[in-house]
């Protein structure tokens, strides 16, 4: 049995940015981070002549090409996978709630084929061919930062050129400020959100018929990524709080589904008991808010009384990883 836990994120600056449509033009910046929440997924053999698919929904089929999957029947297919095979899956946070989990899901499994063919890749090269299967074969108009996260892990700087190419360095964030950033970064469930495809869609089309004010929010969004950077890694966490909070008000300029009153509210709420700064995890509608908390006991309650969950989470420094193989 193959067993691998991959990582979900939290985009800290310049999530946009990594769309075709915009860095093809004008190159793309992100900061993201992987958390201590997971995807699993394992595979193994079994003694039936078919594909047994344990995800959300339960698929029995006998070719690879018949699976409704369109993840796993892409990646089965591209490393031809034959039956005799069971996979399942599961995670710490569901689907559809702004974490990334799509990418995580495919970069996962693909650690496991490899695994489960006694084969290397690199996590660079597993990001790449997890974006080759979701923007390439299935023409999802997403970016390639949750792929490539969720590979390498930690907290990483993407620059993204216009022919595609993705340079990936660590954010040399102090120790200190490290540990302030897990300490005062907090997290709340706000519920389920739209699906990122149709936000992200409707981000593609505009960039793509020069909508001056898309790509100028999206310039704004990618320069304020840079200036991200400039702070964490100078320790200055009061800045990266004004900034954060800058960023949400330029990002629900983008599309009218980005927000909607219930979570603009519970913004307002945050900011006024404890928070420097927030945002809207993921593409938009739902999902989660992330404050960095001035008083994280203000905020906590705040938020408690509002009906938001936490999710607390540390950063995970691994990126995917094997934690059993035995085939």
């Amino acid at each position: 049995m193959i067993i691998t836990r991959t990582p979900l994120r939290i985009s800290i600056g310049g999530g946009g940015t990594d769309l075709p449509s915009y860095y093809s033009r004008f190159g793309g910046f992100v900061i993201s981070a992987a958390i201590s929440r997971y995807v699993y997924i394992t595979l193994h053999r079994t003694f039936q002549k078919n594909f047994i698919l344990k995800y959300s929904q339960l698929e029995t089929v006998d070719e690879a090409a018949k699976i409704h999957h369109p993840i796993i029947r892409e990646a089965f297919q591209m490393h031809q996978m034959e039956p005799y095979l069971e996979m399942a899956s599961m995670a710490d946070i569901p689907a559809g709630t702004g974490l990334g989990s799509s990418g995580s899901f495919n970069v996962g499994l693909l650690r496991a084929i490899y695994a489960f063919k006694r084969e290397h890749i690199t996590a660079e090269a597993l990001a790449e061919e997890a974006c080759r299967i979701e923007l390439d074969l299935l023409k999802e108009p997403i970016g390639k930062q949750d792929q490539y996260i969720a590979a390498i892990g930690g907290l990483i700087c993407m620059e993204f050129a216009k022919d595609g190419q993705v340079a990936v360095s660590p954010l040399r964030v102090p120790s200190e400020a490290l540990h302030d950033l897990e300490d005062n970064l907090l997290m709340f469930f706000t519920g389920y959100s739209r699906s990122a495809s149709a936000v992200l869609a409707d981000q593609k089309a505009r960039t793509e018929k020069d909508d001056g004010a898309m790509i100028e929010n999206l310039h704004f969004i990618k320069d304020l990524g840079f200036s991200i950077r400039i702070a964490l890694e100078s320790g200055n966490m009061e800045e990266f709080a004004r900034l954060m909070h800058q960023h949400w008000l330029h990002k629900k300029k983008r599309s009218a589904g980005i927000t909607n009153d219930q979570i603009s509210a519970w913004y307002e709420t945050g900011m006024a008991h404890g928070a420097l700064g927030g945002k809207l995890i993921g593409a938009g509608g739902g999902g989660f808010l992330l404050f960095y908390a001035r008083d994280r006991t203000a905020l906590r309650k705040a938020m408690t009384q509002q009906g938001l969950v936490e999710v607390r989470f540390t950063f995970d420094l691994e990126g995917s990883k094997v934690m059993v193989t035995d085939s």
